[in-house]
């Protein structure tokens, strides 16, 4: 964790990066949490998910609703999105959700998916409200990588439980809840969104059948493979980034 939290790109980042906090909604509890970079003449930025952090949604169309009000608020008609995990997952919705008049203009899918009955978790999604933070924890972390890694990953890894330990049950159990209830992305409605889909050969806590449905659902994406990475490419390997 150290590693990460020391080194000159990270520190500079937070050190010239505003952080944001924006209501959109009516309850003045939700909070969406930004960092704003980048020129303020770009009319089409790219959104990363994470780090953008996002209040507490317990329904993917309800998640949804917010993000787009979150864009309203930016004034942005349409942006490329991020998205990582979970975090892709939102993303796929949010351009299916809103494909009769696009906020979408492109997609890139870092270790995502498109159905969430991959994790065998669709029957207990509706009872993580319930559990308390330390057992949402622990659901989580069973994902992470076990065994001996390599030091850059472990800096990874720290990183991400550093993060894990900054939030609530609420915000716990509304991402697991979001992680897990039944749903699937329907491409048909994003067909005409540009899509890239980048994932690693090493271990990750997607399976094999997981990443080959990402490709039969997305027969035109542009992929972009790394040889390692684990569950955080975008932490291990910032800076190489191979597309074909």
């Amino acid at each position: 964790m150290e590693e990460i939290r020391v080194s000159p790109d990270y520190n500079w980042f937070r050190s010239t990066v505003p952080l944001k906090r924006i209501i959109v909604d009516d309850d003045d509890s939700k909070v969406w949490s930004l960092y704003d970079a980048g020129p303020k003449n770009i009319r089409c930025p790219i959104i990363f998910l994470p780090p953008l952090q996002y209040p507490v949604y317990w329904d993917l169309l309800e998640f949804c609703d917010g993000f787009r009000k979150l864009l309203d608020h930016l004034q942005l008609d349409k942006v490329h999105l991020f998205g990582a995990s979970l975090g892709g997952f939102l993303a796929q919705k949010f351009a299916e959700v809103t494909h009769k008049s696009p906020r979408v203009h492109s997609l890139i899918l870092c270790n995502s998916f498109s159905d969430t009955s991959i994790f065998n978790q669709t029957w207990t999604a509706n009872s993580f409200w319930l559990m308390p933070a330390f057992m949402l924890k622990k659901i989580v972390l069973g994902n992470f990588a076990k065994g001996p890694v390599d030091p850059k990953m472990a800096d990874a890894i720290d990183f991400m439980v550093d993060r894990l330990e900054s939030l609530n049950q609420s915000e716990l159990a509304s991402r697991l809840t979001l992680n897990c209830q039944n749903s699937y992305v329907e491409p048909h409605k994003i067909k005409d969104v540009a899509v890239t889909i980048m994932d690693v050969f090493d271990q990750s806590a997607l399976s094999h059948e997981a990443k080959e449905e990402m490709y039969k659902l997305y027969p035109n994406a542009r992929r972009a493979h790394l040889k390692t990475g684990g569950n955080f490419p975008y932490l291990y390997c910032v800076r190489i980034l191979p597309i074909r």
